[in-house]
């Protein structure tokens, strides 16, 4: 059988456990990893995830921002978490199965409004996070790591990610700079942007639509900000993948939609 992961910005845990519980039920991941719970790793609703099928549980969480989470029905061999800018902001845990099969979970800043790192501290934070990224993957001695990266990595790279290049050029999450450091980031491991392979451009793909549109599927002003790479030594055991954009019009839902990749692993 494939190995099923699944990546979803959930923006709150406590707000999206039914949410949570039709990912399962119409998605069905063996690995489930989510950013921005939005709660302080004690309080995370373990018992609730469990019943959803996920006995193995890695969180990272910190008091109403950011955090991740990786939730799986396999067993961890390992985990751990990294910081990133000096900050302890809750944005990077990480697994090893039984397999050796790395899973990385990251949340990426979103980078405020203003696209100039002299004038807003937010997106100053944004480019750090992914030149740090950068230097980090350049420095891995073992180039042969069986790794899969996926989250909400807030940067639109293609432009058929976004709703319209041209009007997204000066808005953060599309500008030049971030998509030049996001690649950086990208090739530094060599990773294979999954999605792209089984939906290759000029397709429009979109995984973020914003909460301030009255009809997001009409307008279908969306970005494609959450991703899955896969690292050399596993980018051919690609079975199959999806983004679930039926979930956009779920009850409560959050403004991304679930992405999954299917793997012989």
């Amino acid at each position: 059988m494939p190995l099923r992961i699944t990546t979803l910005n959930v923006n709150s845990i406590r707000i999206r456990l039914d949410v949570l519980a039709r990912v399962v039920d119409e998605i069905n991941p063996d690995i489930l990893c989510l950013q921005e719970i939005k709660i302080e790793t004690p309080n995370f609703p373990l018992a609730a995830i469990e019943a959803l099928g996920f006995k193995h549980q890695h969180v990272y969480g910190q008091k109403a921002y950011h955090g991740v989470a990786i939730l799986s029905k396999l067993p961890f061999y390992s985990v751990g978490t990294r910081t990133w800018c000096g900050s302890d902001h809750a944005r990077h845990c990480f697994v090893t199965l039984e397999n050796g099969v790395e899973v990385h979970d990251f949340y990426i800043p979103a980078g405020g409004d203003i696209p100039d790192a002299e004038l807003n501290p937010k997106f100053a934070h944004k480019l750090q996070m992914l030149a740090e990224m950068e230097d980090w993957l350049q420095g891995m001695p073992d180039r042969s790591a069986k790794m899969v990266v996926v989250g909400d990595l807030n940067v639109a790279p293609l432009e058929e990610d976004v709703w319209s290049h041209k009007q997204l050029l000066n808005v953060v999450s599309h500008t030049p700079v971030e998509v030049e450091a996001f690649t950086r980031v990208q090739r530094a491991y060599d990773f294979t942007d999954a999605l792209r392979v089984l939906v290759p451009p000029p397709t429009k793909l979109y995984s973020w639509w914003s909460y301030r549109n009255r009809d997001w599927e009409v307008s279908d002003r969306g970005r494609r900000l959450d991703h899955v790479w896969l690292s050399p030594s596993i980018k051919d055991r690609l079975l199959g993948g999806s983004i679930h954009r039926t979930a956009r019009n779920w009850d409560q839902p959050s403004d991304h939609v679930p992405v999954t990749v299917d793997l012989d692993l």
